[in-house]
């Protein structure tokens, strides 16, 4: 955390001296004029005035970031609950388990509540999270994440999924998870796809409720490293069969990195027609996936990133499950998730744009301008880094966090909460 005492508790002031990262990679000095929580104007020069003037000398500044992918209904229960050996069924055993031991309202609120802390003092503005919709655990968690959203309204954007098997959509069951979804606002209809359950009576079905109740679709796609065929073919073929116009974001689709070439060039072009939206969890898939006890993992688990982007798709990365049997690590920090995914996806020589892939792109599909432009909400982070590489190196080093142009105190909370 930056010195607090820095930043003055003035609705007016200067940031002078700034690095401001531009859409095209650019590191630009600027200076920044802060006023009534706004981003009042941004000049080269700091201006000729009497405003307070917090000299920034080239530190950086980000807009809050957005974390498109998040599991807090199974957050911070590795210490109760830990995955016993890493892999995938591991971590489906360790969640079920838990989830029939502990899952009470107040409990699930209670990990909630310490992610988003650690999620706004880290200078995150929007979380989107699954929320597993079955049994008793999926009726309660949608009253309770309505509930959260109001808690933590102008703080944090807080946007819900629903997770499920996309045989769960059939008859009643279906109709009552879409109300759920559809009575709580910026919620999206989810589901775990995959090259055998894609089938057209199971996309055509959760398309259809989709349609009918005005929900956008998040979904998650090929976690796996399959061969031979791709969900997310099946699924970029119904948006554009259907003629589909709401939001459609996959997140995953690690096996598209593992099918023959000229399938992944169809693939790539189908989802760029398709207009769909690309989320890539790297430091998750990491963990999980081509584990396998006593030998060396062979590939990343991350997807096509850079091919995909080429194509013109919204490619963004995101924080996926933290310190639970699915992902035994990680604090919703986006800067980390930034740092992680340049290392593992070869984001950098150039860094280009890809700054924007946790905060402006993601913060975009969720419905928010935070663009660096004057007129904007002065949500910012101050990283005490005065280039990209500086960031990558120390993700977790000193910043500062301003919401409505104030810093506030950016300790993450303790673990002795939990």
């Amino acid at each position: 955390m930056m010195d607090l005492a820095l930043f003055p508790d003035n609705d007016a002031y200067v940031l002078a001296d700034a690095t401001l990262p531009a859409a095209d990679g650019r590191l630009l000095r600027r200076s920044l004029v802060i006023d009534g929580g706004r981003i009042a104007a941004i000049s080269e020069r700091a201006p000729d005035t009497a405003l307070p003037v917090v000299a920034l000398d080239g530190a950086m500044v980000w807009p809050a970031m957005a974390d498109i992918h998040t599991h807090l209904d199974k957050g911070f229960i590795w210490d109760r609950t830990p995955n016993p050996d890493g892999t995938f069924m591991g971590a489906l055993q360790a969640v079920n388990q838990d989830r029939e031991a502990y899952w009470s309202t107040e409990d699930v609120r209670r990990r909630m509540t310490f992610a988003l802390r650690c999620a706004y003092a880290h200078g995150t503005q929007a979380v989107r999270t699954h929320l597993d919709t079955m049994g008793t655990h999926g009726q309660r968690v949608w009253p309770l994440i309505r509930d959260m959203q109001a808690r933590w309204a102008g703080r944090i954007a807080l946007q819900a999924v629903s997770l499920v098997m996309p045989q769960s959509y059939a008859g009643e069951d279906g109709e009552r998870i879409a109300r759920d979804v559809a009575s709580t606002p910026g919620a999206c209809l989810g589901a775990v796809l995959m090259h055998d359950n894609a089938t057209p009576e199971h996309l055509d079905r959760l398309f259809a409720l989709a349609e009918r109740f005005g929900c956008g679709l998040d979904l998650h796609v090929d976690e796996n490293n399959v061969r031979g065929g791709t969900a997310l073919q099946a699924v970029a073929e119904t948006v554009m069969r259907r003629r589909f116009r709401l939001p459609v974001l996959c997140g995953h689709c690690c096996s598209l990195s593992v099918q023959d070439a000229p399938r992944q060039a169809g693939i790539v072009k189908s989802v760029a027609d398709a207009g769909i939206g690309i989320v890539s969890l790297p430091m998750c898939n990491m963990y999980l996936q081509d584990r396998t006890p006593g030998r060396t993992p062979l590939w990343r688990g991350v997807t096509m990133v850079h091919e995909l982007h080429a194509a013109g798709v919204p490619v963004m990365f995101a924080s996926d499950n933290t310190r639970d049997p699915f992902y035994a690590y990680g604090d919703l920090d986006m800067a980390e998730v930034f740092s992680q995914a340049v290392r593992i996806a070869h984001l950098d020589h150039p860094f280009g744009g890809w700054w924007q892939s946790v905060s402006v792109t993601p913060a975009r599909w969720m419905g928010l301008d935070t663009a660096l432009r004057a007129g904007n909400p002065a949500d910012l982070v101050v990283f005490a880094a005065r280039d990209m590489n500086q960031l990558v190196t120390r993700p977790t080093g000193p910043r500062a966090v301003i919401r409505h142009g104030r810093a506030i105190d950016a300790r993450a909370p303790s673990y002795a909460e939990l």
